[in-house]
């Protein structure tokens, strides 16, 4: 099963939080991780924040890119395509979303996932209305 996350899922990832057991579950039983590749920079700047704030240490900001960095060499990215900037496009005129959100969107369209992991509950209803199985994690 080619499983897609957002960025606001995927982070659950690395930060325990509320639905963080939910998607190592969903980590475990995807035969393939699927990423846009602005969840890289987005997550790497979520963490940059943590330790901006005080919430994580500098070894731990450094372990926590270290192992995204590791991730990724085993997911799926999808690049900036053409594609994927037309479904964006499309999903941004109907629905009230966040650029980066439809860009999740159009990269899980262009992925052609079995199912689109979020955090997001605005996303979750533009991915449902796109076609997509989604999770709401």
């Amino acid at each position: 099963m080619r499983v897609f996350f957002d960025s606001s899922a995927f982070a659950k990832r690395y930060v325990r939080e509320e639905g963080s057991e939910a998607v190592l579950t969903w980590c475990d039983q995807a035969t393939e991780l699927c990423l846009a590749a602005i969840a890289v920079p987005e997550l790497v700047s979520a963490f940059c924040r943590l330790h901006r704030e005080g919430h994580v240490t500098q070894a731990q900001y450094l372990s926590l890119k270290a192992n995204l960095l590791q991730d990724i060499t085993d997911v799926a990215l999808c690049d900036l395509t053409p594609l994927v900037m037309r479904h964006a496009v499309r999903h941004l005129e109907q629905n009230i979303l966040r650029a980066m959100d439809a860009i999740h969107i159009g990269s899980a369209l262009a992925l052609d996932v079995d199912c689109f992991i979020s955090a997001d509950v605005r996303q979750i209803d533009a991915a449902r209305k796109a076609g997509l199985q989604v999770i709401h994690v």
